[in-house]
């Protein structure tokens, strides 16, 4: 793996330090580590090539010379490097704060260390202070997971891994922060729809399958799997409930929980919703917000719950059945 990364540098250099395109033949005297025998290093050049595009390398295949049918590779400079940033001063300060101010979980150093400081003095250099105190420093978590994910969110694979106790299968659209956790967004391959994995809750290595597996929806927003809906931040086993909502209701919310909710319609006018939840207390207070527009339909142990619950709250002894709206 030291053999390859270190051949990959080294070509990332030979062809961005070059005036015109170079031949296969041209690249393989430069960059030490390919095989002599020439099948060999075609493939060995080809595999890297297609290592380098994945991550975003521009390499460029072009002609030796105008009019002329051979071809090389060369990496265009203005392609390949971040153009200037022209930061204010101003901005430099706060760059340099957050920069200071944020650490991985499990880690000694903050997001300031060595690493970056060398991005910062790329950017213009050292404006301001830096975060003054250890109290005053944000924590990312550091879930073992997320790096599987990235990479294959990056090169469009699909994973397979182990959350809560089953086997799930997912295309990566997206990867997202929210609410002091990550998650997986995508599509479900065995339930074919869009759902959200929290990272840190996934119980097993991530396999991943072969790259350009599957294709993201043109302008998807990992966001809108993740709605600002509190009843499914939780760390509760999850339920999924099933809510009737009068006529008078049904309208708003559908709207706020978004029709693929509806698991049914009534003919007059009430529809009843389902709802992934993880967060009773959460789900309680969203049911009890529509007063008696709403009546929780099962599962039995949540509708029990949430019975006991307003008993509870009207200072009565638990009883059997009853609607929760």
């Amino acid at each position: 793996m030291a053999d390859r990364l270190e051949r990959l540098t080294n070509l990332v250099a030979v062809l961005l330090d070059t005036r015109r395109p170079l031949t296969l033949e041209e690249i393989v005297e430069r960059v030490p580590g390919y095989p002599g025998e020439r099948e060999s290093y075609r493939r060995q050049f080809e595999r890297d090539k297609s290592t380098l595009r994945e991550i975003g390398v521009p390499i460029s295949l072009e002609a030796l010379y105008a009019f002329d049918q051979e071809t090389g590779y060369r990496i265009n400079r203005e392609d390949y490097e971040l153009p200037a940033l022209d930061l204010t001063e101003d901005e430099r300060v706060a760059l340099h704060l957050a920069v200071t101010a944020v650490r991985l979980e499990g880690g000694a150093e903050s997001a300031g260390g060595a690493a970056g400081r060398e991005a910062l003095l790329k950017l213009g250099g050292f404006e301001g202070r830096a975060a003054p105190t250890l109290d005053s420093i944000a924590a990312l978590p550091d879930v073992p997971a997320l790096p599987a994910l990235f990479d294959a969110y990056r090169h469009r694979a699909r994973v397979t891994f182990k959350y809560r106790g089953d086997t799930r299968c997912l295309d990566p659209y997206g990867i997202l922060f929210r609410n002091g956790h990550w998650y997986a967004v995508g599509n479900d391959c065995d339930r074919e729809a869009i759902r959200a994995f929290r990272a840190d809750r996934i119980e097993s290595a991530i396999e991943a399958g072969p790259p350009r597996s599957f294709e993201r929806p043109v302008g998807f927003d990992p966001a809108s799997a993740l709605r600002d809906e509190p009843w499914r931040f939780g760390d509760e086993a999850p339920v999924e409930a099933l809510v009737l909502v009068s006529p008078t209701q049904a309208g708003w919310v559908e709207a706020d929980l978004g029709s693929k909710a509806v698991a049914e319609r009534r003919d007059d006018g009430s529809v009843v919703v389902r709802m992934a939840v993880t967060n009773r207390g959460a789900f309680r207070s969203f049911v009890i917000g529509l007063l008696d527009h709403a009546e929780v339909l099962g599962p039995p142990e949540l509708r029990a719950d949430m019975v006991a619950w307003l008993t509870a709250l009207a200072g009565e002894a638990p009883s059997s059945g009853g609607g929760a709206g």
